[in-house]
């Protein structure tokens, strides 16, 4: 995992927001059902918060029986933390007094700010300049508070959050606030949320803070997140790194993943959406486990809680019931995970507690002996999960049967209190009986759908194997170059000068030369001599063969036909692009394969790389696989293999195995290349020529454009 050697970003420490020592309420309230009264009920009565609350309201001489101060500046002394839940138009002020005094934190659920207006944006950078000058740091604004049920304390106003108290391993950093208490109240089927920050506009704290404290907390285990938008792509970057590092996996939900749900989520928080592809691999090389939904994040989270996978895991299906046991094996096989096989002597339990028809194989039906003998079934259960080759066990339950479900319900319980491998039971029915009340109170979180089993159950597997190939060396450049934000204005290179950048650094590439009339032409093919390509240059000119500025093939009998027929097409195509000759260069040998490396600068996370082989492949079936660099040349290995098309590459029936150490190292090269170049702003070599093994790989084109 990612070592302790580099930590470029100072986060800041939120251990007294958290767990403060004493809270001010401005705008406390006596008023039944107004926020300042919720938000005053839910940290004195509903918390177990044994410091020092000071209510704040110029109109009312106590709050439930505290003595009420009429402004900050009035308090005995300063806070750890002050939650303000006046209208917008008091909020800067009363935040630059308690600033003012030495306040730690300010928790804002007032709204209207970024997300509302003109106004509301100018107000917001107004709470930003008094944070900077005074120091008080500020969560939100337009958020619905911060809990930490392990307390408890809610610094909240909703009514839901004394029924939400379920202490426990999970942290949840997310920006809105209805989609986080979603989360929480999945404590109904067993989900133990201990911290829970829900940040708003974040226009000061933001959700990589909270993911960094909660990586430090030793009480959270697993960190679930839900993102609308990043301010700060490096910052969460290196938060996630620093979960990574700790082996506290996260659980990312990333909303705006279509282009109705980006502008929707623009509109939400304000932050920047990002490109969902981007996104992904930024998740993936960073080992975050992107799920599709809410219910999704929190099964996956429950299994982290219950066991760290190691990646190999093998299955064991356990049911009464020959149908679920025989459509949860095959939901296994669809996720791409294996049945594990009995040992001999699990296989002789099994016939020992087991009646003779029971099916005692993997999946395993035990039959109506859940109702009739419970404690076989139990036996069965146990000798099933005390399996040499079982690192889980599924215990679809496809109806509820009353007493006889909670029966069942706790044989599971006490099973899994004796063994180390999880047991995860799938409540298959509508009907939530007692039964599956007694399996979420236990902790075994039942699962809802074998869908959704089989969806978490491949996110937990693969975050093990994710652990175990991970380079503990390996650290994005982002974290150390800060995001790129937009580029502004731009220039492109002419391939002759992208190219010779691109050889400087190591980059294997052609050595073309340009002529500027077709006497030029002829002299620069009579000198290379052999098959010929002939390619336009201009700046204003990108894709050269839309254009009918490409030739191939070409020789220096047919290199002065071929300059004046380029120009040509180029000047009745392109009338006012300008044209600065006709670029010749080798052609590669016939026989090779063409793929294309791309590098792009995104303006939330940097620079990525995008990988794929040439012509449909790319165009018709988009197989591509991209990183965020560096990327080495055993990554780039992997980045090969994970194309469906890489079977052309290593010898599909009867091709010749391709030249893959040479394009891998052509691909790392151009990785340092782009890292060692701040201002690239796009670079696409495309195509590179790959040929068979000691052939090598030749970037043939490129368009690299940087900053001007």
């Amino acid at each position: 995992m990612l070592t302790d050697a580099y930590q470029p970003y100072v986060f800041p420490n939120l251990t007294r927001l958290f767990s403060p020592r004493s809270i001010v309420v401005i705008g406390a309230s006596e008023k039944p059902h107004s926020i300042g009264n919720l938000a005053m009920q839910n940290i004195v009565e509903h918390s177990g918060f044994k410091g020092e609350v000071y209510p704040v309201n110029p109109k009312q001489d106590s709050v439930m029986g505290l003595t009420c101060y009429p402004d900050v500046a009035s308090l005995p002394k300063p806070a750890d933390v002050v939650v303000v839940v006046i209208p917008a138009g008091g909020v800067c002020a009363a935040v630059e007094q308690a600033g003012e005094i030495g306040c730690a934190f300010a928790v804002i659920l007032t709204s209207g700010f970024s997300e509302a207006d003109d106004w509301g944006r100018a107000e917001e950078a107004k709470l930003v300049e008094i944070s900077q000058r005074s120091g008080i740091r500020i969560y939100g604004p337009n958020c619905p508070g911060l809990v930490n049920l392990n307390l408890p304390l809610g610094m909240t106003f909703s009514p839901a959050f004394k029924d939400d108290i379920a202490p426990g391993p999970i942290g949840l950093a997310t920006q809105g606030g209805g989609l986080g208490r979603n989360m929480i109240q999945h404590n109904e089927r067993g989900a133990q949320f201990g911290l829970w920050s829900s940040s708003g506009n974040e226009c000061d704290l933001q959700v990589a803070d909270f993911v960094h404290h909660m990586a430090q907390d030793p009480d959270i285990k697993v960190i679930g997140c839900l993102v609308e938008g990043f301010k700060d792509g490096a910052r969460f970057a290196a938060a996630c790194a620093e979960a990574a590092r700790r082996g506290k996996p996260v659980v990312g939900l990333k909303v705006g993943r279509s282009e109705y749900g980006a502008r929707a989520a623009a509109s939400h928080t304000a932050s920047i959406t990002g490109s969902a592809e981007v996104n992904s691999t930024v998740f993936r090389q960073l080992g975050v486990v992107e799920v599709d939904d809410l219910d999704e994040l929190v099964d996956v989270a429950m299994l982290f809680c219950r066991k760290m996978p190691t990646g190999d895991e093998q299955i064991a299906v356990f049911a009464s019931s020959g149908g679920a046991a025989s459509l949860c094996a095959d939901n296994v096989g669809m996720a791409g995970l294996t049945l594990a096989e009995f040992t001999s002597e699990t296989s002789a339990r099994l016939a020992e507690a087991l009646p003779a028809y029971a099916n005692m194989s993997n999946p395993i039906d035990t039959t109506s002996i859940s109702i009739s003998h419970p404690d076989a079934y139990r036996e069965a259960l146990a000798a099933c999960a005390a399996d040499a080759n079982v690192g889980l066990v599924l215990a679809p339950l496809p109806m509820d049967y009353g007493s006889y479900s909670v029966v069942n319900a706790e044989s599971l319980k006490a099973v899994q209190d004796g063994v180390d491998v999880p047991i995860v039971p799938i409540w298959m029915s509508e009907r939530q009986g007692e039964g599956y009340h007694t399996l979420a109170r236990a902790g075994l979180g039942p699962l809802k759908s074998l869908r959704n089993m089989r969806k978490a159950l491949r996110r937990w597997v693969d975050y093990g194997a994710w652990r175990a190939a991970q380079d503990s060396e390996w650290r994005p450049a982002i974290i150390r170059t800060g995001s790129g934000g937009e580029p502004g204005a731009t220039r492109t290179l002419n391939e002759i000068e992208g190219k010779q950048a691109l050889a400087a650094a190591g980059v294997p590439v052609t050595a073309p030369e340009i002529a500027q009339t077709a006497e030029d032409a002829v002299r620069i093919a009579g000198a290379m001599g052999g098959r010929l390509a002939m390619k336009i240059v201009s700046p204003q000119i990108v894709h050269k063969s839309d254009v009918g500025g490409v030739r191939l093939g070409e020789t220096v009998d047919t290199a002065k036909f071929a300059y004046d027929q380029i120009i040509t097409n180029v000047r009745e195509a392109s009338p006012k692009a300008e044209l600065s000759g006709v670029l010749i260069e080798p052609m590669a040998p016939e026989g090779g394969i063409e793929a294309f490396v791309g590098v792009s600068c995104d303006p939330v996370f940097g620079q990525v790389m995008t990988f794929g082989l040439g012509g449909i492949y790319v165009e018709m079936f988009a197989d591509v696989t991209r990183r965020m660099l560096p990327i080495t040349q055993a990554m780039a290995m992997d980045m090969i293999g994970e194309l469906k098309s890489a079977r052309l590459l290593t010898g599909y029936r009867g091709q010749p195995t391709r030249d893959l150490e040479a394009l891998a190292a052509l691909i790392a090269r151009v990785s340092d290349f782009a890292e060692a170049t701040p201002g690239l702003i796009e670079m696409d070599i495309n195509p590179v020529w790959v040929g068979t093994e000691g052939e090598g790989a030749i970037a043939l084109d490129a368009v690299l454009v940087v900053k001007a």
